[in-house]
């Protein structure tokens, strides 16, 4: 270090002009990138060269020292530096002095426009020690080549620690690792381990109500007045309450109020059925610090990684929910049971609900949106009064129930899954295979001891016949633990309960339809003119034709006239 000032005092030009004493600003960075450097760019060194430095020069007064501890030389917002460029445009400072190049700065376009355009407009001094630069004393230096290929250098060193990091990032999200600062509502980061999640079971508690809210029929918007009034906190002020330095860059008020978009994300994310979604947001680039939203398609997706607080059934209705629009009954937080599910037969639009109004009363009907909002004759009324439709999707539910509750045949049949059966047996054989590849390896192992000693194999050819069979070994077992995983897996999905049974079967007793049950059971709901109903469940069955619903329902389709369409 003295050696350097020694070396630029003597190569200092000395010159008759008047002195004039040049209030200089001491700069001094060091960044997380700079870590592992040598101790010469810490903090304290600097500091230190710079006063040695200035000690020599008799025209130069320190004004004041500017220090961006922990600041990216790629980033010009630092504190320190701001404050530093608010007092040359005071004209408190005139000459700004460094220890070397990268430490003003790592932005190869940035740090040229303030050492050729700003300084010299400014009549600031500029002094690199390290780079022998002087603005003032030579200034043929800083027009030397070297000045932008340094700073071009420097721009490289940074733009190759960001990819990097970047990549190692990648490598670990995709490794099922979380690496985000924090953990999403609902979970917390594992104490022993901080790239695993486990469930924050006070905040998973309001997840689940938001689900089982929503799935019964209550909007967002009421679900979101729903919170508020119950003086449940957000997830910011819910983590500030927990002393989690966590800031929203989204949240324009921090009251701790819920709100539709908030909800609505909770809603949506996939994280809550045990997934990591991770690779969501990227920055733009290491000299653009915005992050930009990443197409769905690249994002970084793990299964499994950590416990599930909503079950995939419940997340997948949900989703489907999400993409339907509904009308909420008025004085009421809940839509109407059918809302979103009705669509007209022939053009496929939603049915629109109106009101009827008679001496007598006022009744619900549906209506074909074509009709009504569009062209007359675009498409046809499809006229449905609400009530009746209500009994028939009623009727038709509970004649589903009646028929899953005694099919015995198709709970055999689709327990024995073809193609999981043929999977399975496929991968047995694999297993059996990798079983007998372990067990020739170690039989192999148990025979190079006594052939070595016995000579006949050299102790050089046992080592790396030991080496390689050790290998053959733990590749065998291996894949044993894989494709016993695989037939866990196959065999669970063949043996669990019959996904239609199961969600027909939980409703047995119902005697009134229901949103939850609606949600739960039926894909779409089809109105043809004449009075004819197409109902899509969810969870279609060979077994359930039509004419045994038409055979178990005769007096309700006599009475409204209604041909009821069961299918896909």
């Amino acid at each position: 270090m003295v050696n350097e000032l020694l070396l630029y005092e003597n190569e200092k030009e000395r010159s008759g002009r008047t002195m004039k004493i040049w209030q200089a600003a001491l700069y001094v960075r060091l960044s997380r990138e700079d870590g592992d450097k040598a101790e010469s760019d810490s903090i304290g060194n600097q500091k230190e060269l710079l006063h040695q430095f200035v000690e020599l020069e008799s025209d130069i007064s320190v004004f004041d020292v500017y220090v961006d501890d922990g600041w990216s030389g790629t980033n010009f917002e630092r504190p320190e530096f701001k404050r530093m460029i608010d007092d040359i445009k005071a004209k408190k400072i005139d000459c700004v002095i460094v220890k070397d190049l990268s430490r003003f700065g790592r932005n190869y376009i940035e740090v040229g426009q303030y050492i050729e355009k700003m300084f010299p407009l400014m009549d600031i001094r500029f002094i690199s020690i390290t780079d022998r630069l002087d603005s003032y004393k030579n200034p043929q230096s800083m027009n030397n080549i070297i000045v932008p290929f340094k700073n071009l250098i420097n721009d490289e060193y940074c733009r190759d620690i960001s990819n990097k990091v970047r990549s190692s990032l990648d490598m670990k999200r995709k490794q099922g690792k979380h690496i985000g600062s924090f953990a999403c509502y609902g979970y917390k980061k594992d104490p022993q381990d901080h790239n695993h999640l486990v469930i924050d079971e006070e905040a998973a508690y309001v997840v689940r109500d938001i689900y089982k809210w929503y799935i019964s029929g209550i909007s967002i918007i009421s679900i979101v007045k729903k919170l508020n009034e119950m003086g449940v906190k957000n997830p910011s002020a819910y983590k500030k309450e927990l002393g989690i330095n966590y800031k929203n860059q989204y949240a324009k008020i921090s009251d701790g109020k819920w709100g539709y978009s908030t909800v609505r994300k909770i809603l949506s994310n996939q994280m809550y059925i045990g997934d990591l979604v991770q690779g969501v947001l990227k920055i733009k680039s290491y000299k653009v610090q915005v992050a930009q939203r990443v197409n769905q398609d690249d994002w970084i997706i793990v299964k499994g990684t950590h416990e599930a607080i909503i079950s995939k059934e419940d997340f997948e209705i949900v989703q489907s929910l999400l993409k339907r629009r509904g009308r909420k009954a008025p004085q009421n937080n809940k839509l109407y049971a059918l809302s979103g599910f009705v669509k007209c037969g022939d053009c496929g639009r939603s049915m629109s609900r109106k009101c009827h109004h008679h001496s007598y009363g006022e009744y619900a009907y549906y209506v074909c949106s074509t009709y009504v909002k569009i062209d007359k004759n675009a498409c046809t009324k499809h006229s449905t009064r609400i009530d009746n439709l209500e009994k028939i999707v009623l009727s038709a539910i509970q004649s589903q129930i009646a028929l899953a509750v005694d099919m015995e045949q198709a709970i055999n049949e689709i327990n024995m899954n073809e193609n999981a059966n043929r999977e399975a047996v496929r991968l047995r054989k694999m297993l059996e295979k990798s079983r007998s590849d372990v067990q020739k390896a170690e039989d192999m192992l148990c025979d190079l001891y006594p052939d070595w000693k016995s000579g006949v194999i050299t102790k050089n050819e046992y080592v790396k016949l030991k080496e390689r069979f050790e290998l053959q070994k733990q590749n065998a077992l291996q894949k044993v633990m894989e494709y016993q995983d695989q037939i866990e897996k196959t065999e669970k999905g063949a043996d669990s309960k019959n996904e239609f049974l199961d969600q027909f079967v939980k409703y047995q007793n119902i005697d009134k339809l229901t949103r939850e049950v609606v949600v739960a059971l039926i894909d779409t709901i089809y109105i043809y003119e004449n009075k004819k109903v197409k109902i899509v469940f969810k969870y279609q069955n060979p077994y359930l034709e039509a004419l045994e619903y038409i055979k178990n329902n005769k007096d309700i389709l006599d009475k409204n006239k209604t041909e009821i369409l069961l299918g896909a």
